[in-house]
């Protein structure tokens, strides 16, 4: 019975009659009794899916975080406390919000299958020394398969013939161009170099094979990398564990209120000790923000919405925050700061050297030599050039929307149809001018490929590949029309050239052609065709930056986010392009992936800290790079498109896929989905993360201020041992907290970023949400002026009405009329707090005192939902409030212009203070 486990590299650097005894088969495959027998062993072909949490899990989780346990233990102290309405209102508010949240994680996590639509699900296998089509699950190690361009490769499998074949690998490497393979054993750079070796989840790009499988199921380097993924527990967002803190801090304060006051009102006013309890109870339910949870998970889905039109899918809420808390932004480079579309930019001929403008898959440039356009019938050289980049070239560039074409093929090729038709050329009419006789495929030995053609009569050879297999083959070399023998200072100067373009991270094709014979072409021998060739040029190309990415960049190096490569493309390149899009300096350090795995996670950790671009990496290399920026503690987001990118982007704070070049397995693995495949999308969501806390910050320090007068009037109570009635009830504070805060709090969390939001380095760590100046201005600036006021307000109706400090109404019309009154000047006190929390520093004139829309319409409906309570019966009853008369509300309509005009003279000489430190 052969091994359930056989390494890569033992079936790649044996024989084949090694590997057949290894794998006990033969090139005319497995019985049908051995492979029943097999797949009984070693299980079906497929991905196994870990087990997701039930939507029942996924409710309930909804309704038992800190603050929601919070608010069902404070509904039952209402309950307790003989008040029910109470109690019942902050329960619904708790069922609203749990039901919210659900809704919005529900709808942008609906569950795919995605890990098995990646394999295909039937293939072609040789079993009994026949073809047959099987359901790809019932493939088992050592059946012998065939595969052609377009199919899905099933498993891990030794390539046994091959005739041209290309494999596209990028969903596992990361790598655009597509990776030659053929029954030959050779090594090259990367986890995945081994050239006769193909692997599960990767697709045909072009040509033929036939290949035998060794790994199956969940032990081909797909299944590892999912296994890998599925490990992986999804930690906590810094917004849940800040809101965790929050609500331990709250409940701390709240309790100790609660009992100060008990202890006052037993010791102090002597009240019995039951209605002392319920006092203290009414106080902690008080000092509890129930409008907190709703206000912050609105907050949050209103930035999901924004994100949405900025490109940015964000699954959940709590997502959206950490984005604005990312340090350290580990990119793919292919797609993601590049555009993937290899685009021809230079054109080397022995006396002349032309640039090529224009970029990706569209005819939108044309070639230049000194800035100047190209007439291509001038130079006879540079047409042949692009007439053997036309014709020896078996791929095409079909249009699939108005923006958006279609390669069928390879990128290199695709890119040589481009430039030829940016010169011009018609590669119809050359197809029929100079028809295909015969083709000589592509292999990774050779390195060339040649097409044969008839021109003007004569059988034509145009022969193209890597230029050490064209100079091998070359004698001879056409400059100016004209050919000569080719020399030693010639080949120094195109080998000068091509190290010139690969210096700058660019990729070079040589091209050639050789006239051949009527003899020659009868007995098409390979070697003899492809000698004595004429060289002509080299085409030099690049996946071009993605145009945007420069200022994005900018961007990310102004608000202090370091950006890391990290790529399966060569060292060279990723340096070269990480230099051009500067996210690098010259002094940066590149680390590819083999020296990787020499480091351990202390010399990983140290390297990360630096400016760094890592080169050929594999999966585990890209989820060890996360873990060591997080072992600094840094907020990392990581971004991926392929099935290698899946591990990385579940471990990342923020895992980020490409939604229109990734893999199904990268979008569920990820947190956030690009809808555009574009790194300014990431710096936008950023900005919009960087905006949601720095909103969540400032409507719970428009919420927490309201407190500070709610709870004066019972500390008045206190003090004056009951001389002063109570000013407000428990109904009137639920008012506030849950009625009339509500909208303009939601209009704050609307409020656009603050200038110079991108100017700041991310949120540190220790710093949260309830910080000490967010303490002194809710409690000791905002919550004192509206107390001051508030209490102001309930003095002014007694004294209006005859009664006086030592002699307050304690029931009775007047009363009722007070409660209201201290009840409307806390609502107009957070009219002008709504309005005063739209900025830290920058004046609310500056940004437009009215261009928040949410917040005055908030404020609007405060006012009427204030007037419903003052003048609908029921709601007098329920709330016990009464009609005021004019001089109450020109009292009223005063409040808020004086608290806007002080703290507009306060942000003022803050932003004094900030220029004289910034400047000193």
């Amino acid at each position: 019975m052969i091994k359930k486990k056989i390494g890569t590299n033992d079936v790649a650097s044996s024989s084949k009659k090694e590997l057949f005894k290894l794998l006990e088969s033969s090139m005319q495959g497995l019985d049908d009794t051995e492979a029943r027998s097999r797949l009984v062993d070693f299980g079906a072909n497929e991905i196994q899916q870990s087990k997701k949490r039930s939507q029942l899990q996924v409710f309930v989780k909804n309704f038992v975080s800190l603050m929601a346990l919070l608010l069902w233990v404070s509904g039952t102290i209402a309950l307790l406390a003989g008040m029910p309405e109470l109690g019942v209102a902050i329960w619904l508010v708790n069922i609203i919000n749990g039901l919210f949240s659900f809704w919005q994680e529900y709808a942008a996590q609906k569950a795919t299958n995605s890990l098995k639509k990646m394999l295909p699900t039937y293939t072609t296998v040789i079993r009994n020394n026949n073809n047959r089509r099987i359901n790809a699950q019932d493939l088992v190690p050592g059946d012998v398969f065939v595969i052609q361009a377009g199919n899905s490769i099933p498993a891990d499998a030794r390539v046994l013939t091959a005739e041209s074949l290309e494999i596209d690998e990028s969903a596992l490497t990361g790598e655009s161009e597509t990776a030659s393979k053929d029954q030959n054993y050779a090594k090259t750079e990367g986890k995945f170099g081994q050239n006769n070796i193909i692997y599960a989840g990767t697709t045909v790009a072009r040509g033929t094979a036939t290949a035998v499988a060794f790994n199956t199921g969940m032990e081909t380097e797909f299944g590892k990398i999912t296994n890998l993924t599925q490990k992986q527990g999804k930690l906590k967002s810094p917004l849940q564990l800040e809101l965790n803190r929050l609500t331990k801090q709250i409940s701390v304060i709240a309790i100790i209120i609660g009992v100060i006051f008990l202890i006052a009102a037993v010791f102090f006013v002597h009240y019995p000790w039951t209605k002392s309890f319920v006092f203290a109870l009414g106080m902690i339910v008080a000092f509890i923000p129930e409008g907190l949870l709703p206000t912050v998970t609105l907050s949050l889905a209103q930035g999901v919405q924004r994100m949405s039109k900025k490109h940015a899918l964000v699954k959940e809420l709590s997502s959206v925050e950490t984005l604005g808390e990312t340090s350290v932004i580990a990119s793919d480079k292919t797609g993601t700061l590049t555009q993937n579309q290899m685009t021809v930019n230079h054109l080397w001929l022995p006396d002349d050297n032309f640039e090529v403008t224009g970029e990706g898959y569209s005819n939108n440039g044309q070639i230049q030599i000194k800035q100047q356009k190209v007439d291509i019938e001038k130079y006879p050289d540079l047409k042949l050039l692009l007439t053997i980049s036309a014709l020896n070239n078996d791929s095409k560039i079909e249009k699939t929307t108005e923006k958006k074409m279609k390669v069928i093929g390879t990128p290199t090729e695709a890119a040589h149809i481009i430039v030829a038709e940016k010169a011009g050329l018609e590669i119809p009419q050359l197809v029929k001018e100079q028809p295909r006789l015969k083709e000589l495929p592509f292999d990774s030995g050779r390195k060339l490929m040649t097409t044969i053609h008839s021109v003007n009569g004569k059988n034509v050879a145009y022969v193209k590949g890597a230029l050490s297999s064209i100079m091998q083959r070359s004698g001879k070399i056409r400059i100016n029309g004209e050919v000569r023998t080719l020399n030693n200072e010639d080949r120094k100067s195109i080998e000068d050239a091509n190290r010139n373009y690969a210096s700058m991270g660019l990729r070079s094709l040589a091209l050639a052609y050789r006239e051949l014979s009527e003899n020659e072409m009868e007995i098409a021998d390979q070697n003899n065709i492809e000698n004595s060739l004429v060289f002509v040029g080299l085409t030099v190309m690049a996946d071009p930056p993605r145009p945007e990415i420069y200022a994005a960049i900018k961007k990310c190096h102004d608000a202090k986010i370091r950006v890391i490569m990290v790529t399966g493309d060569s060292a060279l390149t990723a340096k070269s392009v990480a230099l051009k899009i500067g996210m690098i300096s010259e002094d940066a350090r590149v680390i590819t992936g083999n020296e990787l795995e020499k480091m351990d996670d202390q010399a990983l950790r140290d390297a990360v800290k630096q400016e760094i671009v890592f080169a050929r990496v594999a999966p585990e290399h890209k989820y060890r790079i996360v873990k060591a920026c997080q072992a600094n503690g840094e907020i990392v987001a990581s971004t991926g498109d392929g099935v290698n990118d899946a591990p990385a982007l579940k471990q990342a704070d923020i895992g980020i896929a490409m939604g229109v070049t990734g893999t199904d397995v990268a979008k569920d693995a990820a947190d956030m989905i690009l809808t555009d495949d574009n790194f300014a999308s990431i710096v936008a969501a950023v900005e919009e993360g960087r905006t949601v806390y720095s909103n969540i910050q400032k409507f719970l320090l428009y919420i927490l201020n309201s407190n500070v007068p709610e709870a004066i009037p019972s500390v008045l109570f206190l003090l004056s041992r009951g001389m002063i009635p109570l000013p407000l009830t428990v109904m009137q504070i639920l008012t506030v907290d849950l009625g009339t805060d509500m909208l303009p709090a939601l209009g704050l969390g609307a409020e656009k970023s603050e200038p110079g939001v991108m100017e700041q380095p991310p949120r540190a760590r220790n710093s949260h949400l309830l910080a000490r100046s967010v303490i002194w201005k809710a409690f000791a600036w905002y919550g004192a002026a509206a107390a001051l006021i508030s209490t102001f307000a309930y003095l002014f109706v007694n004294y209006v009405h005859g009664y006086t400090i030592t002699n307050l109404s304690e029931n009775g019309e007047v009363y009722v009329q007070a409660t209201t009154m201290t009840l409307a000047a806390i609502v107009f006190c957070q009219i002008a707090a709504a309005i005063n929390c739209r900025t830290k520093k920058t004046s609310v004139f500056t940004i437009g005192l009215f261009s928040n829309r949410h917040i005055i319409r908030g404020i609007v409906v405060e006012i009427a939902l204030l007037s419903l309570l003052m003048y609908v019966p029921v709601l007098q009853e329920l709330f016990n409030t009464t009609a005021i008369g004019v001089t109450e509300w020109v009292f009223l309509a005063a409040i808020p212009l004086p608290l806007i005009l002080v703290e507009e003279i306060r942000k003022y000489f803050v932003r004094l203070r900030t220029a004289k430190n910034k400047n000193s």
